[in-house]
């Protein structure tokens, strides 16, 4: 059986500071920034991918908590890779309701966009397809920005199988939201929404570009022809 101590050694392996130190910006690890903190070594994503890939058939579930809770970013989100894995791997609704449960019991460690983004949509919104989702809905109001995030992005899975109702309804509760990692989750669900039907899109944009933060704005009409952005960028819309 694999050790998480072996894991967390060949991560290890593939430090780099330099990498590091470029990165950091990236994720705001800053002083009063939302990821304060972070501790990152500078390891390529693919390289994750592969560890993970490599141990999860003989890494126990007993041990992952070691790994989420782990200070260094790389060591987290390697983590939430092998719970990935695992859920898309499940023979069956209960194992998958398992590993669906470890993500929502370790959550508050889930704390920075990356780890969201790569996840998220992979686990609660293909779990949530189907399913009540209050929950969902009840993180949207949280205080918790990585709650939030996480609710949002779950959408993702629900855009890409023609479902738009939670993305709409989310869209609309967060309007106000100050914080611009919300607006831009928001404005890139928008975004995904219009590309696979422009006319939903443009429907909540009619609604909604006028009040809607500039952020969330600009991210959810990128994909528009350039005179249609930027008439709705400049509040040139008939409502």
């Amino acid at each position: 059986m694999i050790s998480n101590e072996y894991i967390i050694e060949l991560l290890r392996q593939e430090i780099s500071e330099e990498y590091a130190k470029r990165v950091q910006g990236f994720f705001k690890t800053g002083k009063g920034q939302y990821g304060e903190g972070d501790i990152f070594w500078g390891i390529r994503v693919p390289f994750q991918r592969a560890i993970a890939k490599k141990v999860r058939r003989d890494f126990s579930p007993n041990q992952w908590p070691v790994l989420i809770e782990h200070p260094v970013h790389e060591v987290r989100l390697t983590a939430l890779f092998i719970l990935i894995h695992w859920y898309e791997s499940a023979k069956s609704e209960k194992e998958k309701e398992k590993w669906v449960q470890l993500y929502i019991d370790y959550r508050y460690h889930i704390n920075n966009w990356d780890l969201v983004d790569a996840s998220a949509h992979k686990i609660l919104g293909d779990w949530f397809w189907d399913r009540d989702r209050s929950l969902l809905k009840d993180w949207v109001v949280s205080q918790n920005l990585w709650e939030v995030r996480i609710a949002v992005v779950s959408t993702y899975r629900f855009i890409k199988r023609g479902d738009f109702s939670s993305t709409l309804w989310m869209g609309q509760r967060l309007l106000n939201h100050s914080h611009d990692l919300i607006q831009k989750a928001v404005g890139w669900m928008l975004r995904e929404v219009g590309k696979m039907e422009e006319e939903v899109l443009l429907e909540f944009l009619d609604n909604h570009c006028t009040i809607m933060p500039r952020t969330m704005l600009r991210y959810a009409t990128e994909k528009l022809n350039e005179p249609l952005r930027k008439a709705y960028l400049l509040g040139e819309v008939k409502n």
